[in-house]
């Protein structure tokens, strides 16, 4: 299992492609990307949790009810949410993919993002089809305009993609996904579309996005806001050539971690990219009473407004991680949490048996100004461990919010 170049163009047999369509104002911002396969693929896909749902993912649940698709078209901008006519609309997206590209638009996955609640124009999208469609490219470079076509608020691209074996066949698996304000899925809440040319069944195939879900989008959090477009999708189109995948066995094993490689990669760089962020913060949770206990503490560290704001001046302030970790819902005997914190510049133990210990306020501001931070929690009451991603909160995260409309 290596990591790779090419993210959804890394596998074979897919192509991408992205440009600028005129939905968006700043013509330097592409809005509009298109991810295509040689052939029909098993897909799978899961959605927000939100019952205010995007147009497209209606249409997407009509279309997927097959288990079948053959590409993506997606436009940023605009999330066709809340419109009389966003149904409509999104249908209409895939018709016009489907007249340039041959694909019958009912194997077409539809996405949006962007601001809710305003008209989405289908003339720019049907005006730039047949550049979009004419410009696909197998490389690196069509996986990153597809990138940076699904961009909102983010500040730099997502995209990842590895190398692994299975019967001797090599196989890859890679990804895109744009996510930096409105994160705290239950699914995911961002855009995430994987490829891989692994062959595999639709049943293991969803079954495996949705295992992998669990512990990778659903604890990633940057503002504790659940979007209504929140898409994360796999096509599969068997050109590696391997057998087909259709128990639960070594391959498919082999298969889940490197669903698992990409998807964590992703997470990573969507917490990494929150808005206004300026620090990664993973929680690692071990010791807890089982793994759904480790997952809900994790989460509810990495949720924290206060311990984000405390990250954020590197201040070692683990009162708070315990505060969070005591309202979170699950059993806790805090008597026995030992909490630190970690960094490129060290560990620092800061509470152990659910009290403070003397240590170098010092030493612990150097570790907690790096870039990225693991705030280290251990129950010591059991075998349960979870991580959950998120980020610092910021001065800048409300002077994005504050006019992100307009």
């Amino acid at each position: 299992m290596k990591y790779t170049e090419g993210g959804v163009c890394a596998a074979k047999g897919f192509s991408a492609n992205g440009v600028h369509c005129g939905i968006r104002r700043n013509h330097e911002k592409k809005d509009l990307s298109l991810i295509v396969s040689e052939v029909p693929c098993q897909a799978a896909a899961v959605y927000t949790t939100n019952r205010v749902k995007g147009a497209p993912i209606l249409v997407d649940m009509e279309h997927l009810s097959n288990g079948i698709a053959q590409a993506v078209i997606c436009n940023s901008g605009i999330a066709n949410t809340c419109n009389a006519d966003g149904v409509e609309k999104a249908r209409a997206m895939a018709e016009i993919c489907s007249r340039v590209t041959g694909i019958q638009a009912s194997d077409i996955v539809v996405a949006s993002t962007g601001v809710i609640g305003q008209p989405l124009p289908l003339e720019p999208i049907a005006g730039h089809m047949e550049e979009l469609f004419g410009g696909l490219s197998h490389s690196a470079e069509g996986c990153l305009k597809a990138e940076e076509g699904i961009m909102t608020t983010d500040t730099r691209p997502k995209m990842t993609a590895v190398s692994f074996e299975i019967q001797g066949k090599t196989c890859h698996l890679g990804g895109i996904a744009k996510g930096s304000g409105m994160i705290h899925p239950n699914m995911a809440t961002m855009l995430v579309f994987l490829t891989t040319d692994v062959a595999i069944s639709h049943t293991l195939l969803h079954k495996a996005l949705q295992m992998d879900v669990r512990s990778t989008f659903n604890m990633t959090s940057v503002d504790g806001d659940t979007s209504t477009n929140d898409t994360c999708c796999i096509l599969a189109n068997g050109l590696a050539g391997n057998a087909e995948i259709t128990d639960e066995n070594e391959d498919f094993a082999i298969f889940m971690q490197a669903l698992n490689s990409v998807t964590v990669d992703l997470c990573r760089k969507i917490a990494g990219d929150g808005e206004g962020a300026t620090k990664l913060l993973e929680c690692c949770v071990t010791g807890a009473k089982n793994e759904e206990d480790a997952r809900v503490l994790a989460k509810a560290v990495i949720c924290s407004s206060l311990v984000k704001a405390a990250m954020f001046g590197a201040d070692a302030n683990w009162g708070r991680v315990l505060c969070a970790l005591g309202y979170a819902g699950t059993e806790l005997d805090v008597d026995k949490v030992e909490v630190a914190f970690r960094s490129e510049k060290g560990t620092i133990r800061v509470c152990e048996n659910g009290s403070g210990i003397a240590f170098s306020e010092e030493t612990a501001k150097e570790i907690l100004l790096e870039k990225e931070i693991e705030i280290l929690v251990d129950c010591h009451d059991g075998e349960g461990s979870a991580k959950a991603w998120g980020c610092d909160l910021t001065y800048d995260y409300v002077k994005i919010n504050g006019d992100y409309r307009t």
